[in-house]
């Protein structure tokens, strides 16, 4: 399952990215905002991060203004990888390479199209391990301190 998560900027582009994951039999649990009425990222980038740190999901898609604050907030969130993006190489390399566990893109930074070919490749591209593994390692002993 996938959590997904927005505040007030990224509410218009989470539900585009809520109907691409219907048609592809994706499941997903909405942790929110449910309208465009203005709140604070903080609360969505922490409570998608905590699904993901405890495993209740797989992965997590977020979206803000800009995906930069929402990515800070969810970074928080011991275990949690969450990497923001706005082109489709950087969202292949972060999960190669990075492992990233979560994905953040801004509402008002990338349009639909693009989006959702984020959202492909972030949920289809697969972490490749060896080298790239002490990397994410050290990152963990670093946050276990």
């Amino acid at each position: 399952m996938i959590a997904i998560g927005s505040d007030h900027g990224g509410f218009e582009l989470k539900e585009i990215i809520k109907k691409h994951l219907e048609k592809r039999n994706i499941e997903y649990k909405d942790f929110g905002t449910f309208s465009e009425a203005s709140v604070d990222y903080p609360a969505y980038g922490i409570a998608v991060g905590e699904a993901v740190a405890s495993g209740e999901c797989e992965k997590g898609i977020l979206v803000c203004g800009t995906g930069i604050g929402i990515s800070m907030a969810a970074n928080k969130v011991k275990g949690v990888r969450a990497a923001c993006c706005s082109d489709t190489f950087s969202a292949r390399f972060t999960r190669m390479h990075n492992d990233a566990n979560v994905i953040c893109m801004g509402g008002r930074v990338v349009g639909p199209g693009l989006a959702l070919d984020i959202v492909d490749l972030f949920l289809d591209t697969e972490f490749e391990g060896g080298r790239h593994q002490k990397r994410i390692d050290l990152i963990t002993e670093y946050e276990n301190k």
